[in-house]
C-alpha cells in the first residue's frame, strides 16, 4: 500500500473556553432527549436525510482508516416484510429456548418479546454490516482491523446523526443475524452487525420511564 500524503489540519476549528463549555452542554442536553422507541409512524422520510446521516456515520474513525462498514438502507415493503418474518423466527427461539434466565429477567421490565411490527411500520431499516476484508479489483484482499470498535463508533455517529436530524431510531440485534446477508444479497465477507430502525415516533408513542447512570458512576478522572 502506498504511503499517505500528509496535509495541514486546516479543518480544525478552535473555540474560546466559554464557547466550548456552551457547545458541550448544548450537545449533551440535546442528546439527553434521545430515546429508543418501538412505536414508529409510517410517515415518509425524505431519502436525502438518510443519505446525509449515513455520510455523517462514514466520517467515523476506523482502524488503519479501512472504514470496514457497509450500510444497506431498506425501504421496500416486501423486503422489510421478509426481514420481519425471519427476525421473529430467531427472536421466538431466543425468548423461548436460548435466552438465559438472567437475560430474560433484565428484559422483562421493558416488555419486549419476539413480535417486531416496527420492522415493517418504520419507513427505513438500515442494516449495518462489518467487512472482514475489502476485495480488490485484481482479486486481492485488503484486510480490515478493529472491526467491532470501528463499526461500533460509526454506528454511534449514525444514531447521533439521526437524532440530530429530528428522527428516532431503535437498535435491533436479532441473533443469529445471518438471514440478513441472504435477504439483502450481501457477500460472504460481510457480517451483519446491527439493525437500525428509523423514522418518526408514532403519535402518542410510549417509552419506559428510565434514567441514565450518574456522572460519578460512569467516569473517573485520575
Amino acid at each position: 500500500m502506498s504511503k499517505y500524503k500528509f496535509v495541514s489540519f486546516s479543518t480544525f476549528k478552535e473555540y474560546k473556553p466559554d464557547e466550548m463549555k456552551k457547545r458541550a452542554l448544548e450537545f449533551y442536553t440535546d442528546l439527553k432527549r434521545r430515546r429508543t422507541i418501538r412505536e414508529f409512524s409510517e410517515r415518509p422520510v425524505p431519502k436525502e436525510i438518510i443519505e446525509n446521516c449515513i455520510m455523517a456515520a462514514g466520517t467515523a474513525p476506523s482502524g488503519a482508516n479501512m472504514q470496514p462498514w457497509h450500510f444497506v438502507v431498506v425501504s421496500d415493503p416486501e423486503t422489510k416484510s421478509k426481514i420481519r418474518k425471519e427476525a421473529e423466527i430467531v427472536e421466538k427461539d431466543f425468548y423461548e429456548r436460548r435466552a438465559p434466565a438472567y437475560w430474560l429477567e433484565a428484559l422483562a421490565p421493558l416488555g419486549t418479546d419476539e413480535n417486531k411490527p416496527y420492522l415493517e411500520e418504520a419507513p427505513y431499516i438500515i442494516v449495518i454490516f462489518s467487512k472482514r476484508y475489502t476485495p480488490g479489483p485484481d482479486g486481492t484482499k485488503q484486510h480490515n482491523y478493529y472491526l467491532p470498535e470501528s463499526v461500533g463508533i460509526a454506528t454511534g455517529f449514525l444514531v447521533a446523526a439521526i437524532h440530530n436530524a429530528g428522527l428516532a431510531c431503535l437498535t435491533h440485534t436479532p441473533s443469529p443475524m445471518g438471514f440478513l446477508r441472504k435477504i439483502l444479497n450481501r457477500p460472504a465477507h460481510e457480517t451483519p452487525f446491527l439493525v437500525l430502525v428509523v423514522g418518526y415516533p408514532k403519535e402518542k408513542a410510549m417509552v419506559p420511564d428510565i434514567s441514565k447512570k450518574k456522572f460519578e458512576e460512569i467516569s473517573t478522572f485520575v
